[in-house]
């Protein structure tokens, strides 16, 4: 068996047609059809099945898929560890977060981690919870920097508490409702909300909140998982939102942002790493890791 043969099963299954597979790996359909016969003929079975709607594997397709993903993930770490070798603070690290945690904890991170190796490349993925443990068992990020909803429902990934966040009503400075005290939930229920979707971390624990006081969510007067965005609305003192309070600090100075004095029913969710159980980190990658502890010491002794 070829390795350049279990990459075009790898790709023709992606493409979901041997055309398609053909065009992205810059060759032609008859050497891709070839590749897929030399590896049925070496295995003696069927690896997949042609439909009107494209192409599938079979049973034992989906089990050669899952080797050769393991094979190139061992590919990849044996180039990192070479590259450690050569220089233990270079390479490249892929990191998955979610947008809030992008603009503060893990762009912190970043900083500190570029100024000590400045050799180290950073990809980073942003998205939501679900979509980023599929990203971390497919391989396509080396681990995930991400607030925990609850236990881990994927019993093959592990969650390593870094510290935990205090979830806050913020406004800009200049909103009125800053001059308030012993606001209710309930008196702002019709202001100028900026919020990421409800299917968010925020998003649940805002619909928690009104919920727990007998209200609806808050219609939002704007939608966004842009932290820097829901910022710039803010500072216009017109809106308010909510914000993890250990992130003000690295979105925005002190001054420009103000607490709201309203409480948030069980609005605290732990932030930590994730990683694999069963597959091995790269020295470089646990240089990131031990980085992101230190980090988050300071934030963690104050909860």
């Amino acid at each position: 068996m070829k390795l350049q043969d279990l990459h075009v099963l790898m790709a023709v299954v992606q493409a979901g047609s041997m055309g398609k597979a053909a065009l992205i790996l810059d060759t032609t359909q008859p050497n891709i059809s070839r590749s897929i016969a030399e590896l049925e003929h070496a295995f003696g079975v069927r690896l997949l099945d042609r439909h009107r709607r494209g192409i599938e594997p079979t049973e034992c397709g989906r089990a050669l898929l899952d080797c050769g993903s393991a094979v190139f993930d061992e590919l990849r770490r044996g180039v990192k560890s070479i590259e450690f070798l050569a220089d233990p603070t270079a390479g490249e690290v892929r990191i998955g977060t979610t947008a809030f945690l992008a603009a503060s904890f893990v762009s912190a991170l970043i900083d500190r981690l570029s100024r000590r190796h400045p050799r180290i490349r950073f990809q980073l993925l942003t998205g939501y919870l679900e979509t980023l443990h599929r990203d971390l068992s497919e391989r396509k990020v080396d681990l995930l920097i991400v607030r925990s909803s609850g236990p881990m429902t994927d019993e093959r990934l592990h969650f390593e508490f870094l510290f935990e966040d205090h979830y806050v009503v913020a406004a800009g400075a200049k909103n009125p409702w800053t001059r308030r005290r012993d606001i209710q939930l309930s008196d702002l229920a019709e202001e100028r909300w900026v919020l990421p979707p409800r299917e968010s971390v925020i998003g649940s624990i805002i619909t928690q909140a009104f919920r727990a006081g007998g209200f609806e969510y808050p219609r939002a007067t704007v939608v966004t998982d842009s932290p820097h965005m829901r910022v710039s609305l803010l500072e216009t003192g017109r809106f308010i939102t909510v914000f993890p309070s250990s992130a003000l600090k690295f979105l925005t100075k002190r001054a420009a942002l103000k607490v709201l004095s309203v409480e948030l029913p069980a609005a605290r969710r732990p932030n930590g790493i994730v990683t694999v159980k069963d597959r091995a980190v790269s020295p470089l990658v646990q240089i990131v890791i031990d980085s992101a502890r230190e980090l988050a010491k300071p934030t963690a002794k104050r909860k």
